[in-house]
């Protein structure tokens, strides 16, 4: 027994369910199902609000040691939130008393950040850390924190539903910014504002700065460099956040504008507006890296907006890997779960038209029918993760080149050609045209479109969004002359009144005794003249006076000056050299 606890001891960093189980019976406890389910998969996944305190230790040591596992999933359902935690008991919304799961304290909390931390270090195999509805505090976010930056193997982490506010992500972001191996991070319902966007749009800049200089290092050696080996996030999540608004919106396009490494963003439920997303729209037009720009559920936002978004993206992505799928929205599930209202009869009219795409070729297939038509593989809107009102949208265009419909075959079977069937299902009761289902059919066909017409189906998609793009700024361009107009009117109305007071002034000048005062004005105007022009003339001739006194009269004469000149018509001569007697002889 002791050979075989030393060799349970060597095995259990590869074995979590041999030392698990090992330390349940030296507890003297019973596994749980709950944990032990998913161990064959090399996942350990399951909720923590059933397990009681003693259930605990076995798991959080077996964690602490571990190197095989690659998924780690570890959510609570609890509504309490911080407020709670550290209390035994809380009170339900009708009063009633409910226990406090011991995996939402902060002891318990820690000693979970603590074992994982302590994973993260040794284990070259966990890719996955989810997080999910835990109240993690500071503390427990910073040991969180070592064990990401001291990993080198896991992509996806995720504290979906944790409370961690802007404070939290911040220190969660120290780690992420430099890691080399994350590359999905969803912080769903975590109480972010701009500020977390900010945090986020950092990261981005950050990163792709790194990824220049990698490039560039690479070009100096004659190499290409490959950018989807480097390392880096390639999807955000943030849905749920209603605080981040236009303003974090605004500073995540501000970095994806030239980005070419974010392949996916999630702004579901996050209080966006048209602002926010028309700055979306404009970071895409340089953006061609983007496969996925989720802005749904956005009340404030136009759904024109968010349809000429989705399918700028879908252009974008046009040909790329589809590993990046579009996130199923939270309100349906929400309802799918809570059902029908108690005490209300459900009565709906469906209505069903189904349009079918199918190359001439399957017409006249032996048996009537081909294996593709008889058998056709049905795959919806939310299976296939494509946003059912731009598939809906593909599907009303049914002209004779190829459509948005083509891009959907093409993304979900790219080797060969497909018969589309889309299926459109709508409730009649109160309802308006968006809030469509859309089901698409997909079944493999023995021949396939021809290269020029996948050609010819592109061209028509890129022109159908230039002329929305065109629409649009047609539509501000007519706002802006509707105010140029009305400034016009305005100055024409101003010059009117401007023309009236002038032609007032001069039938006022025009009047019969206007003359006579514009005549004598004139007179004393030119009296005032001559007279100032005399006393000029009368210092200038003083002042050769004055010359002449000195003896320096023959400069006078340089100049051309005659001595007649001297002595002004009418005026005595200004000398200072006339005596008295020569006074009183003139």
């Amino acid at each position: 027994m002791v050979q075989n606890s030393a060799q349970i001891r060597r095995q259990g960093p590869h074995d979590f369910l041999a030392y698990y189980e090992f330390l349940c019976a030296k507890q003297d406890s019973v596994p749980l199902n709950a944990v032990k389910i998913n161990l064959d998969k090399g996942m350990l996944d399951f909720n923590g609000d059933k397990l009681k305190l003693v259930d605990w230790p076995p798991i959080l040591e077996s964690i602490s040691i571990n190197k095989h596992l690659r998924h780690i999933a570890i959510s609570s359902t609890f509504q309490g939130g911080l407020a709670f935690a550290d209390s035994d008991i809380s009170y339900g919304k009708y009063g009633s008393r409910r226990k406090i799961p011991p995996i939402c304290s902060k002891d318990m909390t820690f000693k979970l950040c603590k074992a994982l931390r302590e994973c993260l270090t040794v284990s070259p195999c966990l890719k996955t850390l989810h997080l999910h509805g835990l109240p993690l505090r500071e503390r427990d976010l910073i040991t969180l924190t070592k064990g990401l930056a001291e990993s080198s193997s896991v992509e996806n982490v995720s504290l979906a539903n944790c409370p961690i506010s802007d404070n939290g992500l911040e220190i969660i972001c120290q780690s992420v910014k430099y890691s080399t191996s994350i590359r999905l991070v969803d912080f769903t319902g975590c109480n972010l504002t701009w500020i977390g966007a900010e945090h986020m749009a950092n990261i981005i800049k950050h990163q792709a700065m790194q990824r220049h200089s990698a490039a560039w290092a690479e070009s100096l050696r004659y190499r290409l460099p490959q950018f989807d080996v480097m390392s880096g996030l390639r999807r955000i999540t943030l849905n749920g956040n209603s605080l981040i608004g236009d303003r974090g919106a605004a500073a995540l396009a501000h970095e994806l504008t030239e980005d070419l490494w974010v392949k996916a963003v999630d702004l579901q439920k996050c209080g966006l507006s048209n602002e926010g997303a028309r700055r979306l729209l404009e970071a895409l037009k340089t953006n061609s890296s983007l496969c996925v720009l989720d802005i749904r559920n956005n009340p404030l936002v136009d759904k024109v907006l968010i349809k000429t978004v989705i399918e700028k993206v879908l252009m974008i992505a046009k040909g790329q890997s589809s590993e990046y799928c579009w996130i199923k929205p939270t309100s349906t599930e929400s309802q799918k779960a809570s059902g029908p209202k108690r005490g209300v009869i459900p009565v709906t009219v469906r209505r069903r038209s189904t349009y079918r795409k199918a190359p001439a070729s399957l017409k006249g297939t032996s048996g009537g029918q081909s294996s593709a038509v008889a058998q056709p593989k049905k795959l919806s809107s939310r299976s296939s993760m494509i946003p059912w009102r731009a598939a809906a949208r593909a599907g009303r265009q049914r002209c004779g080149d190829v459509s948005l419909v083509e891009i959907l075959n093409s993304r979900i079977n790219p080797t060969g050609a497909a018969a589309v069937e889309v299926t459109v299902e709508s409730d009649s009761e109160g309802e308006d045209s968006e809030s469509e289902e859309v089901v698409v059919e997909v079944g493999q066909t023995s021949s396939s479109l021809g290269a020029t017409d996948r050609i010819t189906g592109q061209q028509y998609d890129r022109i159908q969004m230039e002329l929305k793009e065109c629409r649009l700024s047609l539509a501000a361009e007519r706002r802006a002359r509707l105010r140029a107009e009305s400034r016009l009117k305005e100055c024409e109305l101003e010059k009117g009144y401007l023309r009236d007071a002038n032609r007032s002034l001069s039938e006022a000048l025009g009047a019969p005794g206007s003359g006579s005062a514009l005549r004598t004005f004139s007179s004393l105007e030119d009296e005032s003249v001559l007279e100032s022009i005399e006393n000029s003339f009368n210092k200038f001739h003083a002042f050769l006076d004055l010359l002449k006194d000195a003896g320096l009269g023959q400069l006078a004469s340089m100049a051309g000056i005659n001595t007649s000149d001297f002595q002004p018509l009418g005026k005595p001569q200004l000398s200072s050299t006339v005596g008295p007697q020569q006074e009183a002889a003139a």
